[in-house]
């Protein structure tokens, strides 16, 4: 246990993109020791994903898109695959994730349900991540999805079997974490 936490110093590093910072900070551990260490936090604002699924056909959509960091670290095609998520930017949690999944899946969906939230790497980012599930039909698609041109996002929608999906993450198709999570969360509910 930890306690009196003081930032003494901070310095931004980098704010081409997001905001990277190094911090200075003192706490006392719990034999009174004070200790003084530096972090960098990489604060790129908050975020929601979603799951869709469909309960009669035993669906769930996807997105499968090309991710820069993952090619740097040994993903050779770099595309992956994921559950739909975008930052909040100045939106609250839900209103974000419906826009984000008009926009990247082409559903307009009627009811989400925020399941949980997550810090996904909290030892240097600062991001918190809301999770939604929730359920389509045929009759809620209004566009093809992809993105937005101006963001130039270049998503493929995808249409899969729940167990394939889940399966995918046994073979390490599916890597993505908050995917995984959400993919799990149905099979822990008996959701699907």
């Amino acid at each position: 246990m930890i306690k009196d936490i003081k930032i003494l110093k901070t310095e931004v590093l980098s704010d081409n993109w997001y905001t990277l910072r190094k911090i200075t900070f003192q706490f006392t551990k719990k034999n009174g020791e004070v200790i003084t260490q530096e972090r960098e936090a990489y604060d790129r604002g908050n975020g929601a994903t979603i799951l869709l699924y469909n309960v009669e056909k035993k669906t769930v959509i996807l997105t499968r898109q090309f991710r820069l960091p993952t090619y740097t670290n040994g993903n050779q095609s770099g595309m992956m695959i994921e559950a739909c998520a975008g930052l909040l930017d100045k939106d609250n949690a839900e209103d974000c994730i419906r826009r984000e999944t008009e926009e990247e899946t082409g559903y307009v969906v009627k009811d989400v349900k925020k399941v949980f939230e997550a810090y996904m790497s909290p030892g240097s980012v600062t991001e918190i991540l809301h999770f939604f599930i929730a359920a389509y039909s045929k009759d809620m698609k209004v566009s093809e999805g992809g993105g937005v041109d101006h963001e130039e996002e270049n998503i493929e929608v995808l249409e899969m079997p729940y167990e394939e999906a889940l399966g995918m993450i046994a073979t390490g198709e599916i890597k993505d974490a908050k995917t995984i999570m959400l993919i799990q969360h149905l099979r822990l509910q008996g959701i699907l």
